[in-house]
């Protein structure tokens, strides 16, 4: 008999869900439900909210779509074995997070005179990087941006409002995602 969380056990097909809720007594880690499985996962620093604002750490509680994602080729092969759309990351990707900026929360081309992200980082943190649908389409300026679905630090340690979980557990999810997968962040 395997254990719950066996390397061996597969998902029956595509994951309709990722349910995410805050680990007990500590609002920066959460519990990522896919399926019948748990896994660990990052959160904002400033753990969960309703009113989710730029800047504030926060990861916003919503229901939010997969649309899309980067991956840097060089370090992440296994992004390549999903159904969502998937771009190489390079050097001039950004991700603009200046609420002012025309092209707020968008991807722009480094570099870039406003507020943004790199996207090719030396942390490793975006080597897999999946697109959430927060304040894409309305866009509100100050509604937050960069709301991503990536790896995490050692330990777990807090995001900027995003959530985040270990290499090996973004490789064994990864083929089983979609554009029909939501991440619902839940209390």
């Amino acid at each position: 008999m395997r254990g719950r969380n066996a390397a061996t056990e597969t998902f029956p097909g595509s994951l309709s869900a990722l349910v995410v809720r805050a680990r007990p007594g500590n609002p920066t880690q959460g519990l990522l439900q896919a399926g019948y499985l748990v896994f660990s996962c990052a959160l904002g620093r400033g753990g969960i909210t309703s009113n989710k604002r730029e800047g504030d750490g926060a990861t916003p509680l919503a229901v939010m779509r997969l649309l899309s994602g980067y991956f840097r080729s060089d370090r992440f092969a296994p992004a390549r074995r999903t159904r969502l759309p998937m771009a190489a990351c390079d050097a001039a990707l950004g991700w603009c997070d200046a609420p002012a900026d025309r092209n707020y929360n968008r991807p722009v081309r480094l570099p870039y005179k406003a507020g943004h992200e790199t996207m090719q980082r030396t942390d490793h943190l975006y080597d897999a990087c999946l697109v959430l649908d927060w304040n894409i389409a309305p866009r509100k300026r100050g509604r937050g941006s960069a709301i991503f679905f990536h790896l995490a630090r050692p330990g777990y340690k807090p995001t900027e409002g995003c959530v985040a979980i270990s290499r090996r557990d973004m490789e064994r999810l990864l083929p089983h995602l979609s554009r029909r997968t939501v991440l619902k962040v839940v209390r």
